[in-house]
């Protein structure tokens, strides 16, 4: 058994690896919604005829601006798009992970019962430790992917439908919060897995 636990120790590297990838994928989806959405604040002045004074008169100037903004934010959702298709290929490498490791636990004896589940060796973690672990994280990093997705695709929707700068504040809070994962736990998980001999 100590040797299941010590590839499932192996397993948590990678997954840790991943982790975080998914802390530097959250700074660019930030970067890139601050992006859109000043260009969304921007458009409700480009449509305002006062915004260009003298200008007023002079069509293809508006036009020209609000196509070259129109063109940038579309150029920013695309990106948040393939963002967030990065956070599901780390949602759906859990999702494995955790399939393979219940594939692991299974092959490693011919009686997976209950109390081999929750036999212990020292401080080191159990199997049913290792799995609920891995099932954690891949639940609170799902949920969190889910809103993302819905928050870009609202964003997405709403980007002409003049959301106010306060909805914006609110929705950009939503994603740097990420509301679904509680780090201390997260970290929890690392550390029952990782726990060395006193």
């Amino acid at each position: 058994m100590e040797g299941v636990v010590k590839k499932f120790q192996g397993k948590f590297l990678k997954v840790k690896e991943q982790l975080n990838r998914w802390d530097d994928l959250q700074s660019c989806l930030i970067s890139q919604f601050r992006s859109a959405s000043s260009i969304i604040d921007r458009l409700q002045v480009l449509q305002n005829p006062s915004s260009y004074g003298c200008l007023s008169c002079n069509c293809n100037v508006r036009d020209a601006l609000f196509a070259n903004q129109m063109k940038s934010l579309d150029n920013i959702l695309v990106s948040m798009r393939s963002t967030l298709e990065e956070f599901r290929n780390i949602v759906l490498f859990l999702e494995k992970t955790h399939h393979d490791s219940r594939q692991l636990v299974k092959g490693s004896s011919t009686r997976s019962n209950m109390k081999h589940l929750q036999q212990q060796i020292g401080v080191k973690p159990t199997l049913m430790d290792c799995l609920d672990g891995l099932l954690f994280l891949h639940d609170v990093y799902h949920s969190e992917y889910l809103l993302k997705s819905s928050i870009i695709s609202t964003l997405s929707a709403n980007a002409l439908k003049k959301p106010s700068s306060g909805d914006l504040v609110a929705i950009q809070q939503l994603l740097v919060d990420q509301p679904n994962l509680l780090i201390e736990e997260v970290q929890r998980v690392f550390d029952i897995i990782f726990a060395e001999e006193l």
